[in-house]
């Protein structure tokens, strides 16, 4: 049991922090300007997918397991009027991916499998299927940043 556990939260560590890694390849580019244009009539602006994602892993990891209180307001991660200065905003997603890795490191064996129940995730009964949950949904808007990097930086 004991390599298994080693296996999940090595592998989960090195996701976190390789999509995190990838996310700054496509947001270091950007100026202050670019992080908050949406180059579409649709969607989201780089800037507020990051509040979008730091405000997921926040709740989902940081409030219901590391209880660390942070109070979610989804909505305003998506509407948020204020252009927060880019060095902010980096910053606090780095933070939460240090808070994301602390966390999985604080997790023994048998922890995985421990109840679990959030808001908007009714189907996540164990830790384990939250940590992937938030893994696979960093990927996903990862790869929205990549494509909005792409049309801001090059047109």
């Amino acid at each position: 049991m004991s390599d298994l556990h080693s296996t999940i939260e090595t592998a989960f560590i090195s996701e976190y922090r390789n999509r995190a890694a990838e996310l700054h390849r496509w947001v270091d580019p950007l100026s202050q300007e670019q992080l908050w244009t949406n180059p579409f009539n649709y969607g989201n602006s780089v800037g507020h997918l990051l509040l979008h994602l730091t405000g997921n892993l926040r709740y989902y990891i940081g409030t219901q397991i590391a209880g660390t209180g942070y109070v979610r307001n989804r909505d305003l991660e998506f509407t948020d009027p204020t252009k927060h200065l880019k060095a902010e905003v980096v910053s606090r997603f780095d933070r939460t991916i240090d808070m994301v890795v602390a966390t999985l490191e604080a997790q023994s064996a048998t922890d995985w499998a421990l109840p679990y129940s959030a808001e908007r995730e009714p189907d996540a009964k164990d830790r384990f299927t939250i940590f992937l949950r938030c893994a696979t949904h960093l990927y996903d808007h990862v790869g929205q940043i990549d494509y909005l990097s792409h049309q801001l930086t090059t047109g």
